[in-house]
C-alpha cells in the first residue's frame, strides 16, 4: 500500500481507503463487515471513512464497537455531518456542529476525530458561522483537520478567502470514469491550494467492475440488486454506460489488471487525488482493489477507455 499526503496536513492516508456509506451498519452484515475491516487493515489500508447520516448513526456505532480494540494512532478516522439526523437536526450551524461532534465522538468511541466534513453545503447558515464553529472544534483538540464534500468551486473559493478560520486540507466528491464533473473547477482550484480529493464511488457504485451485464438483471447480492443499496444507480444502470464499461475489460487485461483495479488506479493517476475510498461487502473485495495501490499503467490505455466511456455518455 502506498501513502499520500492530505493536502496541507501532515496526515499520510493510504492511496485506497474503506468508506461505510449503504454498508456497514445497514446493508452489510455485523460478520462480513468485520472481515472486510480486517481484510483493510492487512491490506495497509489505514484510513477509514463514514458519516453520521449513514443508517442515522448505526455505521459510525458499528465501526466504534469494531475499532475500538485497535491503537487509535493505527488508523485516520474521518467522519461527516450536514444531512437531516432528526426532524430538527440538519445543515452547519455552530449549534449543529457543536451537536453532531460531540454525537459522533460518542458512537466512534474516540477522543478525536482525524478529518471532520461538511457532507454538503449549507445554504441556510452563513459561511463565516460555519467555519468558526469549524475553527472552535479544531481548536478544542475535538478535530484535528476539516474538509467537505461535493462543495462548488465558488463555495470553496469564498471559504479560502477567510481570514482567521481553520483552512480545508480535504475535498470528498465523486469521481470516477463514469463521473468527471471535479476535472473542470474543483480539481485545479484545490491542488492550487493545498486541498487534496478523497474520491467517493471510484468504481462508479460498482458499475466499473463490470459485473452488470446491460441485458441481464443485476446479479443476486451485488449493489443494484439490493433495495437498501442500490437506491443512487439509476443513472450509471443505463444500457449504454454498461455496454460501454464492458468495452473496458480487454484493456484492462491489457494492462495486466482486473477492471477494478484499472478503475482505480485511473483515479490515482490524478496527483490532486490522496486516496480513492471503496466499499466492499466481502474481504477478497478490499484485497483485489487494494492491489490498485502504487500501479503504473500506461497513459495510452486510460486514453483508450476514457474514449469509449465519453462516447457513451454523449449519446
Amino acid at each position: 500500500m502506498k501513502y499520500r499526503k492530505l493536502g496541507d496536513s501532515d496526515l499520510e492516508v493510504s492511496e485506497i481507503s474503506l468508506g461505510s456509506w449503504l454498508t456497514y451498519g445497514v446493508g452489510v452484515e455485523a460478520d462480513a463487515a468485520l472481515a472486510c475491516l480486517d481484510a483493510a487493515f492487512e491490506q495497509g489500508i489505514n484510513f477509514i471513512d463514514t458519516a453520521n447520516v449513514y443508517g442515522r448513526g448505526a455505521a459510525e456505532t458499528f465501526l466504534g464497537q469494531a475499532l475500538k480494540q485497535r491503537p487509535r494512532d493505527s488508523y485516520i478516522l474521518a467522519t461527516k455531518l450536514y444531512f437531516p439526523m432528526s426532524d430538527s437536526d440538519r445543515g452547519l450551524s455552530a449549534r449543529q456542529i457543536e451537536k453532531q461532534l460531540d454525537a459522533s465522538l460518542q458512537r466512534l468511541q474516540v477522543d478525536v476525530i482525524d478529518l471532520y466534513q461538511c457532507h454538503r453545503y449549507d445554504d441556510d447558515t452563513p459561511l463565516e458561522e460555519t467555519m468558526a464553529a469549524l475553527t472552535r472544534a479544531v481548536a478544542s483538540g475535538k478535530v484535528r483537520t476539516i474538509g467537505f464534500s461535493e462543495w462548488p468551486a465558488e463555495r470553496i473559493q469564498a471559504a479560502l478567502d477567510l481570514t482567521g478560520v481553520t483552512k480545508f486540507v480535504s475535498s470528498q466528491p465523486q469521481y470516477s470514469l463514469v463521473w468527471r464533473e471535479p476535472e473542470d473547477d474543483v480539481i485545479p482550484l484545490c491542488a492550487a491550494n493545498g486541498i487534496s480529493q478523497i474520491v467517493w464511488s471510484p468504481l462508479g457504485q460498482g458499475v466499473l467492475s463490470g459485473k452488470y451485464d446491460p441485458d441481464r438483471p443485476p446479479p443476486s447480492g451485488t449493489r443494484a440488486a439490493s433495495e437498501a443499496m442500490g437506491g443512487w444507480m439509476d443513472r450509471l444502470m443505463q444500457p449504454k454506460v454498461l455496454r460501454a464499461v464492458q468495452q473496458l475489460k480487454p484493456i484492462a487485461e491489457e494492462a495486466g489488471l482486473t477492471l477494478p483495479q484499472f478503475a482505480l488506479a485511473w483515479v490515482l493517476r490524478e496527483p490532486n487525488v490522496a486516496s480513492a475510498i471503496i466499499g466492499a461487502s466481502r474481504p477478497a473485495q478490499v484485497i483485489e482493489n487494494s492491489h490498485a495501490s502504487g500501479l503504473i499503467v500506461d497513459t495510452q490505455l486510460f486514453l483508450r477507455a476514457e474514449a469509449i466511456i465519453d462516447a457513451a455518455l454523449a449519446n
